[in-house]
């Protein structure tokens, strides 16, 4: 594929987002398997162009941005991550603007034209992270769709532990504590956009329990064909299982039950402490069905 091209004005642009082991990553994959979408490993774009995690997470010990990040223009690691980007899935690369808007309409560009070479209208982006750019991604991509995608805390929190145990990554380092706080500072920005034009929620159980409804509710915000038959397997490569060996059981973009670890991993007295700080799921997840 040559050239870097124009952002094709036909292109549906997704963004899976959510906390991290909500099953974003299933979900992506089943999208994937949908005709005509393509899909990419995470490319963790926007936290790197932007930074400032920590702090959007509300971390205790999260910097403040430093003032160039707030007069327009990129980070240099986010520069460097939309080379390396199109050095991957293109072969070639050129110095990327310092400007933050022709970095995004670069990036874009560059999603459209491999998901277009592929014969697709269709491409799905999932960063967890991304979720806490949802702004910016508003703003700088045009008619961008976001699929929030959301799981039981004690869960998440289990999951995410058990992932550093076995894979120790800076992405999952932090404990219980910390996320247990980010998970509820997830699930508060995720009930922000709850009806709102272009963003649907599904709960992982609810998918899991209830597919076929699930399903045709996600199709329809998509306007997808739900009858349409799936692929058997995604559109796209989901993930370098090299380095996230956590993702193998969802690549397949099979639904099936996660497992459940809480108890395995953690006793009593954090059990009790986790469920009496986490914001109720069963609250959540009744509001979400609310919304049609």
């Amino acid at each position: 594929m040559a050239g870097f091209g124009s952002q094709c004005s036909n292109m549906k642009r997704i963004f899976v987002v959510g906390c991290p082991r909500s099953g974003t990553t299933i979900v992506q994959a089943l999208l994937a398997r949908y005709p005509g979408v393509h899909t990419f490993p995470e490319t963790g774009f926007f936290e790197a162009l932007f930074g400032g995690i920590e702090r959007r997470w509300q971390d205790p010990d999260a910097r403040r941005d430093p003032w160039y990040r707030r007069h327009g223009f990129a980070r240099s690691h986010g520069r460097r991550c939309l080379r390396c980007l199109e050095s991957k899935l293109l072969g070639q690369t050129r110095r990327s603007p310092v400007s933050i808007k022709p970095c995004v309409r670069r990036y874009v560009t560059l999603l459209d034209r491999v998901a277009q070479g592929q014969g697709c209208d269709v491409w799905v982006e999932k960063t967890p992270s991304h979720l806490m750019y949802v702004d910016e991604i508003t703003r700088y991509v045009d008619d961008a769709f976001f699929i929030h995608v959301l799981r039981n805390g004690e869960d998440v929190v289990a999951s995410i532990v058990d992932a550093d145990l076995a894979h120790p990554t800076r992405a999952f380092r932090g404990g219980v504590k910390r996320w247990v706080r980010r998970w509820n500072r997830v699930v508060d920005l995720q009930l922000t956009h709850l009806g709102t034009a272009r963003h649907h929620a599904v709960c992982l159980e609810d998918l899991v329990e209830r597919y076929e409804p699930e399903w045709a509710r996600l199709c329809e915000f998509l306007d997808f064909d739900a009858a349409r038959p799936l692929a058997a397997a995604p559109g796209g490569k989901i993930a370098d299982l090299a380095a996230e060996p956590w993702k193998r059981a969802a690549l397949s973009g099979v639904v099936e039950p996660p497992s459940r670890k809480s108890e395995s991993l953690f006793g009593p007295r954090t059990i009790e402490w986790m469920r009496a700080s986490l914001l109720s799921y069963d609250d959540v997840r009744a509001r979400v069905a609310r919304v049609e």
